[in-house]
C-alpha cells in the first residue's frame, strides 16, 4: 500500500486521482483548505485520511507531513493538484489577487515538494505529478498570474527530476485541457445568459472551440494518466509534459 498525498483534493481533478488511487490500493491523503470538504472526501475513499493544509503555509505543510511519516511511513506519491483563478486585464490586475494565485499554485507546489523530497530520497523511490495546464505552454488572455503559475510549474517539475534522478525519484507534469468541473460548468450558465445562447454553443465559442475533441475533458481521463506517471510502469519517463487536453496542444 502506497501513502499518496493529493492537494486540493476534496473535488474535481484531485478527488478524481484520490478515487482513482484508492482503486488501485493505496492509502490517500487529502489535502485541502476545507476540513468538513476534505473529511467528506476522504470518508467516501476505502483508505483515505483528511488533512486540513493550507499550502502556502510552509508550517502547515511541513506538520501534516512529519505527521504522516510518523503515523504512516514515508510518503510514496506526491500530486501537486490545489489551483486558484483570477481574470483580469493585466493593467487591472489587483497585486493581492496575483500574489495569491501565484503562491497557491507555484509556491504550493514548490512547498509540498521540498518537504516531501527527504522522505522519497530516504525510500530511494518516490513519483511527483503536478498538475499543470494547457495553459502551461499555451497562453490565453486576461488569465496572466494563472498562465504564468502553469508555465512555472513546468519548469519547477523537470529541474526537480534532474535533481533527484539519481535517487529513484521522477517529477513530470500533467497538462489538462479544459474539464468538466463545477466551476466551468457555473461559468458556462453565466456566459450562455449573457450572450443569450445555449450553454453548448457559449462552450464552444469561450472554451472548446480551439480544442480539436470539441468537449469538455471528464476529471477521471485526466486522473488516469496522474496514476500512470506514479506506477512502475513509467520508471523511464521524468522530466516530461504530457498532455490530456484532446489535442489543444496539436
Amino acid at each position: 500500500m502506497r501513502n499518496v498525498i493529493i492537494t486540493g483534493a476534496a473535488q474535481g481533478i484531485g478527488y478524481a486521482a484520490a478515487q482513482a488511487f484508492d482503486i488501485e490500493g493505496d492509502r490517500v491523503f487529502i489535502f485541502d483548505m476545507n476540513l468538513d470538504k476534505a473529511q467528506e472526501a476522504a470518508n467516501a475513499l476505502n483508505n483515505g485520511v483528511a488533512y486540513e493544509v493550507n499550502v502556502t503555509n510552509e508550517d502547515n505543510i511541513k506538520e501534516a507531513i512529519d505527521d504522516i511519516i510518523s503515523q504512516y511511513g514515508s510518503i510514496d506519491v506526491l500530486v501537486n493538484n490545489a489551483g486558484i483563478q483570477y481574470i483580469s486585464k493585466v493593467e487591472d490586475f489587483p497585486l493581492e489577487k496575483w500574489n495569491q494565485v501565484i503562491n497557491v499554485i507555484q509556491t504550493g507546489t514548490f512547498l509540498m515538494t521540498k518537504h516531501v523530497l527527504p522522505s522519497m530520497k530516504q525510500q530511494h523511490q518516490g513519483r511527483i505529478i503536478t498538475v499543470s495546464s494547457a495553459h502551461g505552454e499555451m497562453a490565453d488572455p486576461f488569465k496572466s498570474a494563472y498562465v504564468a503559475s502553469k508555465f512555472a510549474q513546468i519548469g519547477f517539475a523537470k529541474t526537480v527530476a534532474l535533481e533527484t534522478v539519481d535517487y529513484g525519484i521522477t517529477s513530470n507534469a500533467v497538462l489538462p485541457g479544459p474539464v468538466r468541473t463545477k466551476l466551468i460548468e457555473n461559468q458556462l450558465a453565466n456566459l450562455a445568459e449573457q450572450d443569450g445562447i445555449t450553454e453548448q454553443e457559449a462552450m464552444e465559442k469561450n472554451i472548446t472551440g480551439k480544442m480539436p475533441m470539441n468537449r469538455l475533458l471528464e476529471p477521471s481521463e485526466i486522473a488516469d494518466t496522474i496514476v500512470f506517471l506514479a506506477s512502475d510502469k513509467s520508471s523511464a519517463i521524468t522530466g516530461e509534459t504530457i498532455s490530456v487536453s484532446g489535442g489543444s496542444n496539436a
